[in-house]
């Protein structure tokens, strides 16, 4: 179980802090749910506590496993589908895992790709999806400007030249 200040990751949605832990009646049901704010684009997310483990919720990451990710952002382009449908599926359901490291592959694979070649509109859509919740769980464990770390980001790929 969690508690207030928690820093979790939401899965597809990114990293927030749990602000409150409520108990609300929901179609005649009395519930308790984790009250989540999540720091990009300022949006709250409310998660019933009982399917917290269900839904994918974990701690976000330490300095270490920062230091991890950057390290995969570093890495080389894993190999992937040469058909686009395939590649979206999988990349997809790397990101619905909520697992860091699957997401940061992700958004390498995908930037390297769009620098090499160019993205099609939903995989660059996926990409800017994928990079989010990678950022939205950077600034929470590093404590930084969401713009830090974009362009911590950014300069890894060589994107603001």
């Amino acid at each position: 179980m969690f508690k207030i200040g928690d820093k979790v990751v939401y899965p597809k949605h990114g990293a927030g802090t749990i602000i409150a832990i409520e108990e609300k009646e929901v179609l005649g049901e009395k519930q308790k749910y984790y009250i989540i704010k999540l720091p990009i684009g300022e949006m709250t997310a409310m998660l019933p506590t009982d399917k917290a483990d269900e839904l994918g919720i974990r701690r976000v990451i330490d300095e270490e496993e920062v230091n991890d990710v950057m390290n995969i952002l570093k890495g080389d382009k894993s190999k992937m589908s040469k058909n686009w449908n395939r590649r979206y599926r999988n990349n997809l359901e790397k990101i619905k895992t909520g697992d860091i490291y699957e997401v940061t592959e992700v958004v390498r694979n995908l930037t390297l790709r769009d620098i090499e070649k160019g993205l099609s509109t939903g995989e660059k859509k996926m990409l800017n999806d994928a990079k989010q919740i990678l950022i939205s769980e950077l600034v929470l464990a590093k404590e930084m400007e969401e713009d830090k770390v974009e362009a911590m980001i950014s300069d890894i790929f060589n994107l603001n030249d």
